[in-house]
């Protein structure tokens, strides 16, 4: 997630820099075989392509505005994830107690149950953030993209999957983990299970028991969600459409500002007003397209992504001073503009 107000005009310019080199190229080539060697016929009248770029206008919105939504979306996911996770840990630390118990449970126990429940918590909230940037078929995997995705990686350093999941799990748990198709699922699962347990030492009773599983339920609807957006693209007609439509417009665009500044009331050299015209225009249609391009896969490790390891980690902070640890990792706050 890109925080500054204004985005760089450096990095603009380098992310569009090839894509505007073409346009200019190809008018100043329409340009120069009208002007040099009178291939009137070049010449297209500018009133339809007028409005040829008034419907693609509307028909780029439309696409930006479902991408928007998308990344929206995963954003109010998200957001229910932190407040969630805020409740696990409360009714952990709250519910789980020796009240309704037979035999006897010591403090050091008690707070044992708590650490397991809440360290498997945090695993999962890790593992989630993992699946979740295994890119996709549809998503952007440009040179350019695996150069920032580098670039993030120094900036934010990453444990591998194993340590990851180490880190919070002891180590039989962890490696019989790795081995499952779908890690969250069966932490969620292992949680449900701690729970049955629980219950039957009568640790907890069994409103607190339906109200703790109601709130795996709520992380299972949220892990669905977050999957929803991840693996079910932007139909790609739309976004296939999207992108030829811009490219048949860009092609089109010299050929129609030549009956504009062809005028017989402008000065001859006014034609050559078509080249940086037909940049300048190019390049808004362009870049049009590609903000909702960009937009529309919130999950793949990008500038304008969710920032999953920022809000991992304060959800993480939060958890682990409600079991009262006092060794906590630092928050995760941008760095060269960009928060992950």
């Amino acid at each position: 997630m890109y925080i500054q107000r204004i985005f760089n005009p450096f990095n603009v310019m380098r992310f569009s820099f090839i894509p505007t080199l073409i346009f200019t190229t190809w008018a100043a080539v329409v340009t120069s075989l009208y002007f040099f060697y009178a291939f009137e016929w070049l010449k297209i009248p500018w009133v339809p392509l007028t409005l040829l770029g008034i419907a693609l206008a509307f028909y780029v919105g439309f696409k930006n505005n479902s991408a928007y939504d998308r990344t929206w979306e995963a954003r109010k996911i998200w957001g229910g994830i932190v407040n969630s996770s805020r409740s696990w840990g409360a009714v952990v630390t709250g519910f789980v107690t020796d009240e309704f118990a037979t035999d006897p449970v010591d403090d050091d126990e008690l707070k044992a149950i708590h650490k397991r429940l809440i360290y498997r918590h945090i695993a999962w909230l890790y593992r989630l953030k993992r699946q979740l940037r295994a890119l996709k078929p549809w998503e952007h995997d440009r040179k350019i993209n695996r150069r920032y995705r580098e670039y993030i990686k120094d900036l934010f350093p990453d444990d591998t999957p194993e340590d990851e999941l180490k880190k919070y799990l002891n180590e039989a748990e962890a490696d019989a983990l790795l081995a499952k198709k779908n890690v969250c699922t069966q932490l969620i699962h292992m949680q449900s299970e701690d729970l049955k347990l629980l219950k039957r030492k009568r640790l907890i009773d069994d409103f607190r028991h339906m109200e703790m599983q109601s709130l795996l339920t709520e992380f299972y609807t949220l892990q669905g969600k977050c999957e929803r957006i991840k693996n079910f693209p932007l139909p790609r007609q739309y976004a296939s459409l999207s992108i030829y439509f811009v490219y048949i417009f860009i092609i089109l665009l010299p050929l129609g500002l030549l009956s504009a500044f062809a005028d017989a009331r402008l000065p001859e050299y006014m034609i050559w007003g078509v080249v940086p015209f037909t940049t300048l225009l190019g390049w808004v249609f362009w870049m049009m397209e590609g903000a909702g391009d960009y937009t529309e896969n919130p999950f793949e490790a990008l500038a304008f992504d969710i920032p999953m390891n920022s809000l991992s980690r304060t959800i993480e902070i939060d958890l682990l001073e409600m079991l009262g640890e006092t060794d906590l990792p630092d928050p995760i706050g941008p760095k060269d503009g960009f928060v992950v």
